[in-house]
């Protein structure tokens, strides 16, 4: 339950992230308050899920849903660049997380 809860946590830190870039510096109020929002949603649950993983293993799966969420949002909803070292380097960070979840008990 405690890996669900942390995927959650990555996924809402993906929607705040976008909505960052919506929120043109917090100068429009709907996407400024669903941002908002999902930070909340995003920090607490992570911080259930580090109630049981340990703190390194947590935050860096966190990040890292959340760094290949907004690179692929990047590249379906703004048209960033697609290129072969962004795709390997993102395929990297996948196999870091890979390694953190299977060396967590």
């Amino acid at each position: 339950m405690t890996w669900i809860i942390l995927v959650l946590a990555g996924l809402f830190e993906v929607v705040w992230a976008v909505g960052l870039k919506y929120t043109h510096g917090f100068t429009r109020l709907v996407p400024s308050l669903v941002t908002v929002a999902c930070m909340a949603i995003s920090f607490w649950l992570l911080a259930l899920a580090m109630k049981t993983l340990p703190l390194g293993t947590a935050y860096a799966i966190w990040v890292g849903i959340g760094t290949i969420g907004a690179f692929i949002a990047g590249i379906v909803l703004f048209g960033e660049s697609t290129s072969w070292m962004r795709i390997v380097s993102v395929g990297l960070i996948v196999l870091g997380l890979v390694g953190l979840k299977l060396s967590s008990a």
